[in-house]
């Protein structure tokens, strides 16, 4: 049996901090795991800045409320839970990350959580350290085939880890400082290598 694991930002949906950004006016916002390797790095500045603004967790909630999952996205998730197992492995937060779900069609994501406290943005907690990376070991034990794919810095050990990991749209100073991992452009081509990487029997 195998099992596909995806990154959400990057890779199925727009990055949700890129939003806040432009709702705020706040360039820091626009940082992401393309451009910080330490993810509680990235974190700490988003929540201190978050709260440093006085922005309401409600107001960044409308604003996802307000996203939309990339072009095509859902015909892909739609595909690959009708031929292989599938998980969305990511580091966002189920606070955040739900109205897009649902608009993905709900599929199974492993992920973290935000403390909100009164409309205001506390803090977080990791569901566990080098998460992207335990689960895919957890599936090989499991004795899944493991396929994933990211765009990202925090994407890399699940990369590695899976049976065959690939980039999806990395920005070029991560694919050349790991060369060694295959990247696609698009959608149809992450299915055309999932298909030819698997014992993909053409259901649907």
């Amino acid at each position: 049996m195998e099992h596909v694991c995806l990154d959400l930002e990057g890779v199925l949906i727009p990055e949700i901090w890129a939003e806040v950004a432009e709702y705020t006016g706040e360039e820091q916002f626009k940082l992401t795991t393309q451009d910080l390797k330490d993810y509680s790095e990235l974190m700490d500045m988003r929540v201190d800045l978050v709260r440093s603004i006085g922005l309401p967790f409600s107001e960044i909630q409308m604003l996802v409320d307000k996203m939309e999952p990339f072009e095509g996205a859902k015909n892909f998730i739609d595909w690959v839970r009708d031929n292989f197992q599938l998980t969305i492995v990511s580091d966002s937060f189920y606070e955040l990350a739900w109205p897009l779900l649902r608009k993905l069609g709900t599929p199974s994501i492993n992920c973290h959580y935000l403390n909100i406290e009164n409309n205001q943005l506390k803090g977080y907690k990791l569901r566990q350290l080098e998460n992207k990376k335990k689960v895919v070991q957890s599936l090989k034990e499991m004795k899944f085939k493991v396929f994933a794919s990211g765009d990202s810095y925090n994407d890399i050990q699940m990369l590695q880890e899976a049976d065959l990991g690939v980039f999806f749209q990395a920005p070029k100073h991560i694919r050349e400082e790991f060369s060694d991992i295959d990247g696609v452009e698009s959608h149809e081509e992450l299915k055309e290598i999932l298909i030819s990487n698997s014992n993909f029997i053409g259901r649907s």
